[in-house]
């Protein structure tokens, strides 16, 4: 008999190869890969006071050019999270605001020079776990990674609209 195999998903007890885990225990403790890699290079750079979800925030506006206010909305916390969130970001230096040249109810949010130095250390810890994982799968494999994980997303778009239109109740 082999001897028992840790996973990620399965620390400390031996693996049933007859035993599927769940797809959602699995992209739970495979996130954890990108978390530990962002966690451990924002600390290297001396950006460990990045808050929960701020390196996502950071990586997103800057790495990606997405909206504050849609990275926000993809978390999926509350406005006062997202408050406490934004407002600590800018307090230690990694967001500013700035009126809406438009709309004076609105604030814009932009990146400061510490935003972007920390948004560069979170892709250079994406861009090594996007390389070990293309090292240790095909390329037929990874598109199929990354083909499953969006038609996941496409999911849970059309179940949030769904939540939206149905009548509170």
């Amino acid at each position: 008999m082999p001897p028992a195999k840790k996973t990620a998903a399965a620390q400390t007890e031996p693996v049933n190869p007859d035993a599927e885990v769940g797809i959602p225990a699995l992209l739970r403790a495979a996130r954890g890969s990108y978390a530990h890699a962002v966690r451990t290079s924002l600390a290297r750079a001396d950006f460990a006071d990045v808050p929960r979800n701020g390196a996502y925030v950071l990586g997103g506006m800057v790495n990606q050019g997405i909206d504050a206010g849609a990275l926000i909305r993809q978390l999926g916390v509350s406005r006062q999270a997202a408050s406490q969130l934004i407002d600590t970001l800018v307090i230690r230096g990694y967001l500013q605001r700035s009126p809406h040249p438009e709309d004076r109810r609105r604030l814009n949010l932009q990146a400061t020079e510490r935003g972007r130095a920390a948004a560069t250390a979170v892709r250079s810890a994406v861009k090594a776990i996007d390389e070990e994982l293309a090292e240790n799968i095909t390329p037929a494999q990874l598109a199929g990674l990354r083909a499953g994980l969006i038609a996941l997303c496409d999911i849970r778009d059309r179940l949030e609209d769904q939540a939206r239109a149905e009548p509170a109740g």
